[in-house]
């Protein structure tokens, strides 16, 4: 997120899911015009679950597919919140379903510990605050960045754009194994930029069986109840955690990585033509429970290998959800700088990028699972060959709920397909 002197602007969010794992760089700029209990952290978790929903229900209107990561865009905003007051805070508030901005920072910051410290799966997340050269932050806004969102403090000059950028850029980069370059753009900054704060998620994974790329074949996806495309079909055969939602009407089912913490939820409708009716029942359900009442049987997987590249301007949904606000001269960032300059934002862009595929990013384990023992009872089928929502999610060890890390519907799995989509009209 950029902030400028008039001018708050997430300049970009991006990310980059590969072989069944996952990056992601969410960057907040701004410019002038700104403790950790199971309360805080349930709250944070089920604030970032309605945020999902919102941003998803904007999101989907377009046509196509839709992917996201909403828990970087909440951690990000969740950051302005400290900043904010007035009814620029109430906002927040609303929005990002977390009531008070306190209890933001503090579930956060148990948020952060438990994301950095999951075993067998490569999982960051960090945040990144940059100031322009001769400024000062409030010491209240700087101390619950660091202490809360564990984010470091770094002076540029950002006048001199392009070294700015590139030292941005950098950090971006390193955080991401590289995989994230030239994140943010020199043109975005300028001498009334005052604060630039990035936040990146990152992730890579194994799945915990493997999809053996032998038994990949072309088969039929549905578009709708007539129409359909040839597909690269992964088929697998295994104990996963699964159950047939009768509220959704529709089946859910969960593929573990290598850390059964972290996996990735398929939702399917039980119609080829249900993926609205699914939309709609979603925007009712608590999202950290929808894994409840699962259970283990043997399952016939059939999951369609795909890749997308995303580029999501942000503004008009975030303004359709609530939060149109701080994008105006009426937004309140009075607790950011020592200064008294008023700050509003300007733009918020995501990029995304996913690919899903027999093996994971590694190797490892990741044919245990598929060498299963026959059973002499009909195994449940679990045929993704309709549109159907996914997510990422995460469950904090000791905890029932989950967080949303990425979130998305697939209508037509390709083998790449790019979309730079501007949500103007929505």
């Amino acid at each position: 997120m950029k902030f400028s002197r008039k001018t708050f602007s997430v300049s970009k969010f991006q990310q980059s899911i590969w072989d069944s794992g996952i990056i992601f760089t969410a960057l907040l700029t701004m410019c002038s015009q700104v403790m950790a209990g199971k309360q805080e952290l349930q709250s944070v978790i089920q604030g970032n679950g309605h945020f999902t929903k919102q941003l998803y229900n904007v999101l989907a209107q377009k046509p196509g597919n839709v992917f996201f990561s909403p828990i970087s865009a909440h951690a990000v905003l969740s950051m302005a919140y400290q900043g904010a007051d007035g009814t620029t805070r109430a906002a927040f508030g609303k929005t990002l379903g977390v009531s008070d901005h306190l209890e933001a920072a503090v579930g956060y910051q148990d948020v952060m510990k438990h994301l950095n410290n999951v075993s067998d799966v490569q999982l960051l997340m960090a945040n990144k605050v940059y100031i322009m050269e001769g400024c000062a932050l409030n010491p209240t806004f700087k101390e619950v960045t660091e202490k809360n969102f564990f984010s470091e403090v770094q002076s540029l000059n950002f006048s001199q754009s392009e070294a700015s950028a590139k030292t941005i850029n950098q950090w971006v980069e390193d955080k991401t194994q590289e995989k994230i370059k030239d994140l943010i753009t020199p043109d975005l900054l300028n001498s009334a930029t005052r604060l630039v704060l990035v936040n990146a998620i990152y992730f890579k994974g194994t799945w915990a069986s493997k999809f053996n790329k032998e038994l990949t074949q072309k088969e039929k996806f549905y578009l709708n109840d007539n129409d359909t495309i040839e597909v690269q079909m992964m088929n697998a055969k295994g104990k996963y955690f699964y159950k047939e939602d009768e509220t959704l009407d529709a089946k859910v089912l969960e593929l573990p990585y290598s850390n059964s913490d972290v996996s990735l939820l398929v939702i399917l409708p039980n119609k080829r033509n249900g993926i609205a009716n699914l939309e709609k029942k979603l925007a009712e359900t608590d999202l950290t429970k929808i894994t409840e009442n699962m259970f283990k049987p043997e399952v016939v997987v059939k999951l369609p290998k795909f890749k997308i590249e995303t580029t999501i301007d942000l503004k008009k949904p975030l303004e359709k959800i609530g939060l149109g606000e701080i994008f105006t001269n009426k937004a309140n960032f009075s607790g950011m700088l020592e200064s008294p300059e008023q700050l509003f934002v300007s733009e918020v862009i995501q990029k995304a990028f996913i690919e899903v595929n027999e093996e994971g990013t590694e190797a490892a384990a990741a044919t245990a699972a598929i060498r299963t023992r026959r059973s002499i009872n009909t195994p449940n089928t679990f045929f993704v060959d309709r549109p159907y929502v996914y997510a990422l999610i995460h469950q904090i060890q000791g905890e029932s709920f989950k967080s949303v890390l990425f979130y998305g519907k697939i209508v037509k799995p390709l083998s790449f397909e790019v979309h730079d989509e501007v949500h103007d009209e929505l």
